[in-house]
């Protein structure tokens, strides 16, 4: 299968693959991999990343691998492989039968380990971690040769074994690659291949005390795999020729690498490092948080695949880093959910009001549309009696000028209900506004007047006497900064630019009565509010706890503009 360049989908890695289809590289397979580390919970750089390797394979019509690069017990666990697993099936992708870890072709990585040395293209060094790195050079000086280099071939396969077997401590010898300490490339000035780690694997167990570093095995774990494209990040671009040297070397079947640049995202920090000081600091409650940019925390808070899907194609593949405004991600998200999501009706700060003419102990039955984006999606019943709650910004006493809702003497829209108009204010010793009294006209049933006056508002609103009490959580962005990797003029670390309201607990809103038995995961609009979904974690049978995914506008970056120009 060929994409042609007139594809909205047409990028400069679809175009290499165009190209070697068309002059028989590969003999015309697409096989692409996709290779989490399992040391923490995939972002939505890994997304990008995810779309993009299994994305290829299906528009070429070709195959995927899920590749756990698993050659650092210390930091890896089940926990990782299962999260990482359950968010590319969440995402819309599948495997299949080709579910492979760096581990299964550990033995093989061995032996290819034996055979560099036993060619001369390897060695047994006992420099320290710091001499080693002292001994490497700098980008405008060239390293030094070990000591070690020069070990027979016959002493280096006795220590490679007897580092194998256990009988050294963690950092007694690394095996490293002989190539060159000149090399203006870093990657290319002896590469450390393997590290003693005594330490048990989450799949080999106590087997080995020895364990390959990345850049050892990811090249030929692709290359075991057939992989034809291999996909990866700029960062990755300097250890291209240490992957090419190794496979020559071994004399094995060469995929083609090809990089683009990460994903960066404004208002996020996407460093691992990062993220796990987050969830350690207790700055978030878990990688699952609906702030953290984690593809788990994503689908808490209500995000659904197909807008990061959408996303990730939007902003497609580049070879230059730019950072990604996330209000594009937003839109994404606001396209599909305004399609899909029903409406429902919540006071998240309610006020009270009395409808002093309406008959106590009546309740009026009205018509609400579930989605006028969907018109399959009918009709529901909303319960309208003499007691109601609206929004307290909803109502000002001495309301400025543009102020179009609720104010004394002033007429406004029920939403799908009736024209009230405010005739009194009640407030409590201390000032505050506690309720409004107000009377109806019933000739407006359903939000129009048969005299044809109009109003300035509509307003929603829920009764008082059927709504349910429910926790809402109102989560914005962690960040304030656009750029929270960037040190501040002052020498501001990054965890300074924290928002301290990206996330603030409404304990008592009221919502309409359908609500009730809304399911874990369930995604709504809230009328003038924004897209809400339950929250799996902490939501009971009964007690739905709601987490605000996006307001219905972006206003953040509204209130960013307005920042910059005072």
């Amino acid at each position: 299968m060929t994409i042609n360049e007139e594809s909205t989908l047409s990028n400069f890695i679809q175009q290499a693959i165009n190209n070697d289809n068309e002059s028989g590289r590969f003999d015309r397979r697409i096989h692409t991999r996709f290779p989490p580390e399992p040391n923490g919970y995939l972002h939505i750089g890994h997304a990008k990343s995810i779309c993009l390797n299994f994305g290829l394979a299906r528009d070429f019509g070709g195959l995927c691998n899920l590749r756990f690069d698993d050659t650092n017990p210390t930091k890896e666990s089940v926990e990782y492989v299962e999260s990482q697993k359950e968010d590319v099936r969440w995402l819309g992708f599948d495997w299949h039968d080709r579910e492979l870890y760096a581990s299964d072709y550990f033995d093989e990585l061995y032996e290819f380990a034996k055979q560099l040395v036993l060619d001369g293209k390897a060695y047994v060094d006992s420099l320290s971690q710091d001499e080693i790195r002292e001994y490497r050079g700098t980008l405008t000086q060239p390293g030094r040769e070990s000591p070690y280099r020069e070990r027979s071939v016959e002493e280096n396969i006795d220590l490679l074994e007897r580092m194998k077997d256990g009988e050294f401590p963690d950092g007694a010898h690394v095996l490293r690659a002989k190539i060159d300490m000149a090399s203006p490339n870093i990657n290319m000035r002896d590469p450390v291949m393997y590290r003693i780690l005594n330490t048990e694997h989450h799949r080999t167990g106590a087997k080995w005390r020895i364990y390959p570093m990345y850049d050892f095995a990811h090249g030929q774990s692709d290359s075991i795999e057939r992989i034809t494209h291999s996909i990866c990040t700029m960062e990755y671009e300097d250890h291209r020729p240490l992957y090419d040297w190794f496979l020559e070397e071994l004399g094995m079947y060469q995929p083609r690498q090809i990089e683009f640049a990460r994903l960066n995202l404004s208002h996020t920090v996407l460093s691992k490092r990062r993220l796990l000081r987050l969830v350690e600091g207790g700055y978030v409650n878990g990688w699952d948080d609906p702030r953290m940019p984690t593809i788990a925390g994503f689908r808490r808070r209500g995000y659904t695949p197909e807008a990061i899907r959408d996303f990730c194609d939007r902003i497609g593949v580049a070879k230059n880093a730019a950072i990604i405004d996330i209000a594009l991600l937003e839109h994404s998200l606001r396209d599909h959910l305004n399609k899909t999501a029903p409406r429902a009706m919540a006071v998240i700060r309610p006020l009270k009001v009395v409808i002093t003419n309406y008959p106590e102990g009546e309740t009026d039955w009205l018509d609400a549309v579930n989605n006028p984006e969907d018109e399959t999606a009918g009709t529901r019943k909303v319960p309208f009696s003499r007691e109601l709650y609206i929004e307290r910004d909803d109502f000002m006493e001495d309301p400025p000028r543009r102020f179009y809702r609720l104010a004394p003497g002033r007429e406004v829209r029920l939403r799908y209900g009736y024209f009230i108009k405010c005739e009194e204010v009640v407030k409590d010793n201390d000032g505050e506004v506690i309720e409004l009294r107000c009377t109806y006209d019933p000739e407006t049933r359903g939000g129009s007047a048969p005299d044809g006056r109009r109003v300035r508002a509509t307003l929603h609103w829920v009764s008082s006497e059927h709504a349910i009490d429910a926790e809402v959580r109102l989560y914005d962005h962690l960040f304030m900064r656009w750029n929270p990797d960037e040190e501040a003029d002052d020498g501001a670390d990054w965890l300074s630019f924290l928002n301290p309201e990206s996330l603030v607990v409404v304990e008592a809103a009221k919502l309409e009565p359908s609500l009730a038995d809304a399911s874990p995961g369930s995604r709504y609009q809230f009328e003038r509010q924004g897209y809400f979904c339950v929250d799996t974690r902490d939501s009971m049978s009964g007690k739905p706890i709601f987490n605000r995914t996006t307001t219905l506008r972006d206003t953040w970056a509204r209130v960013q503009r307005s920042q910059s120009n005072r």
